[in-house]
């Protein structure tokens, strides 16, 4: 069982900055993956970042450029720093664990909001 908590979702203008951070419990190892998923209103959940044990990292082309997702193993904590906010970046934002075995668990969510 993994355990995950978000923090730092909250309302910016567009344009605006925010970072989010999540920190995980449980069986944790290098080789799992960490992400972020968002769910913005009326649309299916997508993925946004996800970053592996070893670093390597994708991201949405919707964010890329604009989004940068950190993991440091050590704390077993995953952050996705949000820049260039628009108001399309406005959904709920989910820390996502993926095991190397291929299980996914989620943290209950943090809202992002971008106002115009």
């Amino acid at each position: 069982q993994v355990q995950l908590v978000e923090s730092g979702g909250g309302l910016v203008q567009a344009g605006g900055s925010l970072r989010l951070s999540c920190a995980a419990s449980g069986m944790i190892t290098s080789l799992d993956d960490m992400g972020w998923d968002r769910q913005a209103p009326g649309k299916q959940r997508e993925l946004v970042a996800r970053i592996t044990g070893g670093g390597r990292t994708n991201y949405a082309d919707s964010v890329k450029g604009r989004f940068t997702i950190a993991r440091d193993n050590a704390k077993n904590t995953v952050s996705l720093q949000m820049n260039s906010l628009t108001p399309e970046d406005t959904a709920v934002y989910y820390c996502r664990f993926i095991t190397y075995s291929g299980m996914n668990y989620w943290g209950k969510g943090t809202l992002v909001t971008v106002s115009s």
